[in-house]
């Protein structure tokens, strides 16, 4: 039977036909995921289903009744519930709080019965496996308890409808696959779950079926056993992907940054490392092992209290993140929306606001020069905008972090790091990055790559650094890693 089927969806933006006749069906205890390249339809449609947004021609059908989903409380009532990537919690709350929040159990009077409320919330978590304590405050969980505990909140509100939005982007190997067997714990109570993801190894490894959107529209719907990741990516983007980590031979020369002993006290002990002209140095752990502080720190953003730090033969002591920038060190954050990018300035601006002065003619700005520069590197990184003076909030998230990644060139940095960058990208987009990367180490640049994604890290890196607990703890050639080592040794396993 089918839970939920969207006929002929159409939805538009000013300038944009963001939805062209979509078709959609989830089947009930059905995973069903929905993938395509940023801007290609998934978030639009999601909106729509959950009432965020209207139609503006089609129709959707629950239980096979037509239903007209005017706002998110008439979407709940139609039992569906969305899980985004960004946790929806209160967290001076507790966990059971949070399950029933604005629906309470009462007692006589109207008052809470708290005992009940513990009691519900610990057989709810016990339902889907999430060992929690249900009166811990959601201020003291992880990021992957927060993401399930929305889970089980979207449960308790009798979702019959389950959509994760980019569920596992800010989760590590093991928590991923907690979510994975609480995805199909819920599938065998009956739960239709619409799973939207960028990670199409996951997505082949735990769905039923795979929906492709592609330019706003229904590219295809494929059983994941017989297709392949690459079939997948042609669906995607409309052409052949080609090798989706495409690594060159690339000659390896000096030294271009060195580590010697930096510490920050209770947080990062003693690293030491180096990296060479022409390398991609991956740093990986599981997340709080140290490697985002670590990037932070030597892009001058963490205060260092020992050791130091040595670029292209000079010692120096970054006290901002200007000081890098003059040193030549780049960096590309997690979150380009608020650390990388100004979005409400357009494509341009953003990639010579921090380069303007080479644009300084006395009191006057060569704006030809600046344009041509900006025109240089849109053509060159392959950024896909509608015209330089586009903002940048309106870009998918491929152009917005190829963007950045064209501001710390313009800057002429000869190291860039790189803090789980491809986050939150599509397929296409992330193959377009690690090619520049590619071309850049070719042309003599460090990269250092913080990234949580083992296929990633294994296939783009050449040399492998494992973080645990603020140090390293191993370090694994191109030729010497594999998921297993990586993954074993950022827990502590020895690995025979």
């Amino acid at each position: 039977m089918k839970a939920l089927e969207a006929k002929g969806i159409t939805k538009s933006f000013p300038g944009v036909k963001a939805l062209d006749s979509v078709d959609f069906e989830l089947l009930s205890g059905e995973i069903h995921a929905l993938v395509g390249e940023n801007g290609a339809g998934k978030s639009t449609l999601i909106k729509i289903l959950t009432g965020f947004y209207q139609k503006d021609g089609g129709e959707i059908l629950i239980d096979g009744a037509k239903r007209e989903i005017a706002s998110p409380k008439a979407a709940a009532t139609a039992g569906i519930r969305a899980v985004y990537q960004e946790a929806n919690l209160v967290p001076e709350l507790s966990v059971a709080e949070n399950i029933f929040l604005g629906r309470p159990p009462l007692r006589r009077g109207g008052i809470v019965h708290w005992d009940q409320m513990h009691r519900d919330a610990r057989t709810l978590l016990d339902q889907i496996g999430l060992n929690l304590n249900p009166r811990t405050l959601v201020k003291n969980l992880g990021v992957a308890e927060k993401q399930l505990l929305e889970i089980a909140k979207a449960v308790s509100a009798n979702a019959k409808i389950l959509i994760m939005d980019e569920p596992t982007a800010a989760l590590n190997e093991q928590e991923r696959q907690a979510l994975f067997d609480i995805a199909l714990r819920l599938k065998e109570s009956g739960v239709s779950i619409i799973y939207v993801s960028h990670h199409l190894d996951e997505v082949l490894g735990l769905v039923d079926r795979i929906t492709v959107l592609r330019d706003g529209t229904h590219a295809g719907t494929v059983i994941p056993r017989e297709t392949s990741q690459a079939q997948l990516v042609e669906l995607m983007i409309g052409r052949e992907l080609g090798e989706m980590y495409p690594k060159r031979d690339i000659p390896k020369g000096e030294p271009v940054l060195k580590a010697n002993g930096l510490t920050i006290t209770g947080s990062l002990h003693n690293i030491s490392f180096s990296l060479c002209k022409g390398e991609i140095l991956g740093l990986y752990g599981l997340m709080g092992a140290g490697q985002s502080m670590l990037s932070e720190a030597l892009f001058g953003a963490r205060k260092v209290d020992a050791g130091d730090i040595t670029v292209n033969g000079a010692s120096v002591r970054f006290r901002s993140p200007k000081h890098a920038k003059r040193s030549g060190v780049g960096f590309v954050p997690f979150d380009r929306r608020n650390e990388g990018l100004v979005l409400s300035m357009s494509v341009k601006e953003n990639i010579t606001l921090a380069n303007l002065s080479q644009y300084s003619r006395g009191l006057r700005l060569d704006k030809g020069s600046e344009t041509a520069a900006v025109r240089r590197w849109v053509s060159e990184l392959g950024i896909r905008a509608a015209r330089l003076s586009q903002k940048v909030s309106n870009l998918s998230g491929g152009n917005q972090q190829k963007i950045v990644i064209s501001k710390w060139l313009e800057s002429k940095a000869r190291v860039l790091i790189l803090n789980d960058a491809t986050q939150g990208i599509d397929v296409g987009a992330k193959v377009d990055i690690y090619n520049l990367l590619e071309s850049l180490c070719a042309q003599g640049l460090g990269v250092i790559m913080v990234s949580s994604d083992l296929p990633e890290i294994l296939g783009i890196a050449d040399r492998i650094l494992v973080m645990r607990k603020g140090g390293i703890v191993g370090e694994f050639s191109r030729a010497q890693a594999t998921k297993e080592k990586l993954l074993s040794c950022s827990l502590g396993v020895e690995n025979e």
